[in-house]
């Protein structure tokens, strides 16, 4: 992850420019959009669904009040928003228009199919507002257009709930005298029931009955605790004045309480004692005794005539029923008082318990009469509430439809803009920086997936699995001729690189290393200027060394060191020269090269021969280093023949040019074959340095030997 994020600048760089170009057409694109695109003015205004109670009128109030939405229901914005692009609103709305601006041919001009593609109408959430938009060349009329759309949406809302309620209002005239009709009917037949049933009012009545059957239950409670003492005195009386009834009790008062008989009583109490005297000292026979007897039944006798006259029904009572005492008369007179009071309790007792059974008996009736009222009442009732209903909604009828009243406000009426709409510049070009972005991201992507050649050191070393001897610079164009040296070795930037590169060489490895082959897997890596330069390099450091060109197909280290292509290693091979003749001095201390000499048609035999072999054990016995220049691996195998004679192959990479599958195959043969592989050098030439062959040097024109794609 770390490697692939810090790889991202070197792709981008890599890309750079298909992106920009990329990016930059897509910016001209919205550009040219944005200046073709004729200018809309989009132009909007705001309604508003009111729910609250404007009307003065409770129909008015039902009238203009938003039902809300329930499940199966349809929204009432929703279907608000519909019919302000219906045709009849649209109609008016052009029809005013036209009216207010004098177009007489508006409608002509602009026709409601039209105008509804260009209307917008939108609900804002959470809220009982509508957003009406219209978008037009003319941010004037676009303006007077919405404007007219929202009055005659107010305008049509009005009239249809006034409308709604002229059809109630005729509606209801129908209906009141029906009602009250009913009303009528009802009446009678409640009245002529309750005079039949005597019910006036139930509950009152009901009311009125329970209070008096508790008042009487309450005196007849009281009746028989009087009733209960009166009966106890009564028994303590009788047995105190032996009274057998109430006739012989008052005979006994009135026969004590008489003054005649008092003194007949007296009398004949007296009587009675000179009767007992004489008979103590007389008899029976004795004149006195009988003269005394004569007198007492004398008195006798007109004593109990004077108790007949004094008792009841003049029935005659014993004397010793008599109360002659105070305290019998007192006592007896209190029971004839207590018995007189007993009978008159008893009977308002009885007269009690009647009316308690009347009032039982009317309680009881009371709601089975009721129960035949009820109806009569409710049905009374029902129609007297219908009138009532009735009438107070005609009246409201008529209240609302005298009103102006609607439930649709204008809260925001529209303005002219003064800046279009359409295109949204900001938009748009926000728009086509992000989808130029993703479309220069998209090629940078499609590219690095289409490019198959190598992109920097680390994906060589990863790549190969050999060891990354040195990466070099790019050579600017002065540098890559060496005639005269001193431009590249005065440059202690380019210098050293070369320098670690000659060092690694050594360090790597375990004997001293002779001889080497440079070579590349495809013509134009660099592996010429590479040979070159490490040669004039490991000359600097007081080695003798021979740089060997045996690339026969297309050589160009004579053009690097300004030498004429013959004699060379042909010559020496085909043994018209010696090697020490052949070899050809540089202007560089301790640096020798050995041209390709006179080309012809089967250079692969030349250096499968024997006398190569010879060339290159002399070449490494005369000199301390040895570096060969051959053809690209996937062009020939002059490349492993020779590494296979020498030290090894040093191979040369080109980043974003060496194609890594070709790469890959020829270091598998390479291994394959038992060739060895000292390592890899990552080279940054330029393209530059192919422009650089194509001119002469020096008076000797290299156009026979190099064509466009180099292999320097």
């Amino acid at each position: 992850m770390e490697k692939g994020l810090s790889s991202l600048p070197f792709i981008l760089k890599r890309r750079a420019l298909p992106a920009l170009v990329t990016f930059a057409a897509v910016i001209g694109g919205a550009i040219a959009y944005l200046i073709i695109t004729p200018r809309l003015y989009e132009i909007s205004t705001r309604l508003i669904l009111d729910q609250k109670r404007v009307s003065v009128s409770e129909l008015g109030r039902d009238l203009t009040q938003l039902s809300p939405g329930t499940s199966g229901n349809s929204n009432p914005l929703a279907d608000q928003a519909e019919l302000i692009k219906s045709q009849r609103v649209l109609q008016k709305a052009l029809a005013k228009v036209a009216a207010e601006s004098g177009f007489s041919s508006l409608e002509n001009q602009l026709t409601v199919g039209q105008l509804s593609r260009n209307l917008k109408v939108k609900i804002v959430p959470a809220t009982n507002i509508l957003e009406v938009s219209y978008l037009n060349k003319d941010p004037t009329l676009a303006t007077k257009v919405v404007n007219a759309i929202s009055q005659a949406m107010v305008e049509d809302n009005t009239q249809v709930i006034r409308q709604e309620a002229a059809n109630v209002r005729k509606f209801l005239e129908k209906k009141v005298p029906d009602a009250r009709k009913r009303v009528e009917e009802a009446e009678q037949k409640e009245n002529k029931y309750r005079q039949s049933s005597g019910i006036v009012s139930f509950d009152e009545q009901t009311k009125s009955l329970v209070n008096s059957l508790a008042t009487v239950e309450e005196q007849e409670n009281t009746l028989v605790a009087q009733l209960q003492e009166l009966r106890s005195k009564e028994g303590s009386l009788r047995q105190v004045t032996d009274a057998k009834a109430l006739n012989q009790a008052y005979a006994a008062v009135r026969g004590g309480q008489d003054e005649e008989l008092k003194a007949l009583r007296t009398k004949l109490a007296e009587i009675e004692t000179k009767l007992v005297q004489a008979r103590l000292s007389l008899t029976d026979s004795h004149p006195i005794v009988m003269n005394l007897l004569g007198q007492r039944n004398g008195l006798r006798a007109l004593y109990f005539q004077g108790l007949a006259r004094v008792s009841p029904r003049s029935k005659s009572i014993s004397s010793s029923s008599v109360a002659g005492d105070k305290i019998s008369q007192d006592l007896t007179s209190e029971l004839i008082v207590n018995d007189v009071e007993r009978l008159a309790i008893e009977k308002k007792f009885r007269s009690v318990q009647a009316n308690r059974n009347n009032l039982q008996a009317r309680l009881a009736q009371l709601p089975i009469k009721q129960q035949q009222l009820t109806p009569l009442t409710r049905k009374r009732e029902e129609a007297v509430e219908s009138l009532k209903l009735l009438q107070s909604k005609l009246e409201e009828a008529r209240i609302a439809e005298a009103q102006l009243v609607g439930n649709i406000q204008i809260i925001e009426a529209a303005q002219p803009p003064k800046e279009p709409s359409l295109p949204n510049k900001k938009a748009v070009l926000a728009i086509a920086i992000v989808f130029g972005t993703a479309l220069a991201t998209g090629i940078i992507l499609l590219l690095e997936l289409m490019d198959h050649t190598l992109k920097d050191a680390s994906e060589a070393e990863d790549l190969l699995k050999l060891p990354l001897l040195a990466v070099l610079p790019s050579l600017p164009d002065h540098a890559i001729a060496l005639e005269p040296s001193g431009r590249f070795l005065d440059h202690v930037g380019l210098v050293e690189p070369y320098r670690t590169l000659l060092k690694n060489l050594e360090f790597r490895s375990p004997e001293p290393l002779r001889s080497i082959v440079v070579s590349s897997t495809i013509t134009g890596e660099g592996k010429s200027v590479v040979a070159s330069h490490l040669a004039v390099i490991s000359a600097m450091l007081s080695r003798r060394t021979l740089l060997i060109d045996a690339d026969l197909r297309r050589p160009v280290l004579h053009t690097l060191f300004n030498l004429a292509p013959q004699p060379g290693i042909t010559d020496v091979i085909d043994s018209q020269r010696s090697l020490e003749e052949t070899v050809q001095r540089t202007h560089i201390a301790n640096l020798f090269v050995l041209t390709c000499g006179d080309l012809y048609g089967r250079p692969s035999h030349l250096l499968e021969s024997e006398a190569m072999r010879s060339v290159i054990i002399e070449a490494t016995r005369l000199y301390d280093f040895v570096i060969i220049d051959t053809p690209p691996l996937s062009a020939c195998a002059d490349g492993q023949t020779l590494g296979r004679q020498s030290g090894g192959i040093l191979l040369v990479t080109r980043p974003n040019f060496t194609i890594k599958e070709v790469l890959q195959k020829a270091v598998s043969e390479l291994t394959h074959n038992q060739i060895p592989i000292i390592g890899v050098v990552v080279n940054g030439i330029t393209q530059q340095t192919e422009r650089y062959y194509r001119y002469p040097v020096n008076g000797y024109t290299p156009s026979r030997h190099l064509s466009e794609g180099s292999s320097a």
